[in-house]
């Protein structure tokens, strides 16, 4: 597989709106609007400052609007359709090859997740194996739904993040 050239700075500041939006439209889940309210930040002296920009744009919506992010993400280790960064990442952590009744505990946890929280558990799995997003899942589910929430966003910032680094140049 030929993996292209990653973009730099420069070049991703060249790029007009719809062009800008298309190469980052997956960076958050299902929401390439928050590309457009990054684009507007443009120009970009660093990788560091797109990903600043893609932050401040989270960070800037409404409870409604967040919560939405928020629904817009895969369950972990589920079978159904999701975005090919989304199928990549859960791949890279094991959760496409799993056993059948790794993938049940899985999918109570989940379950349980979403009916306590009203949104999927996400966590950036990058890195991660399936034993730690397992703790990861159980650990959390005793958090107040508050705490749970802003660590939900954060942890969506942080896959935003690491999609912005697969495609541009440090």
């Amino acid at each position: 597989m030929v993996v292209p050239p990653l973009l730099t700075a420069d070049a991703v500041s060249l790029l007009d709106r719809d062009r800008f939006v298309y190469t980052f439209g997956a960076v958050y889940e299902s929401s390439p609007q928050l590309a457009a309210a990054a684009y507007s930040r443009c120009p970009f002296a660093t990788r560091a400052d797109l990903i600043a920009a893609f932050d401040e744009a989270a960070a800037s919506l409404d409870d409604e609007a967040a919560l939405a992010l928020l629904r817009a993400h895969p369950v972990l280790g589920a079978t159904g359709p999701m975005a090919k960064a989304s199928q990549d990442e859960q791949a890279s952590a094991g959760l496409s090859e799993i056993e059948n009744d790794r993938r049940e505990r899985l999918r109570i946890g989940n379950a349980r997740y979403l009916e306590t929280f009203g949104f999927p558990f996400i966590i950036a799995v990058r890195g991660l194996t399936v034993d730690d997003i397992d703790a990861a899942l159980t650990s959390r589910l005793e958090n107040p739904a508050e705490t749970e929430r802003a660590t939900a966003m954060i942890q969506v910032r942080r896959i935003a993040a690491l999609r912005i680094e697969q495609l541009v140049a440090p």
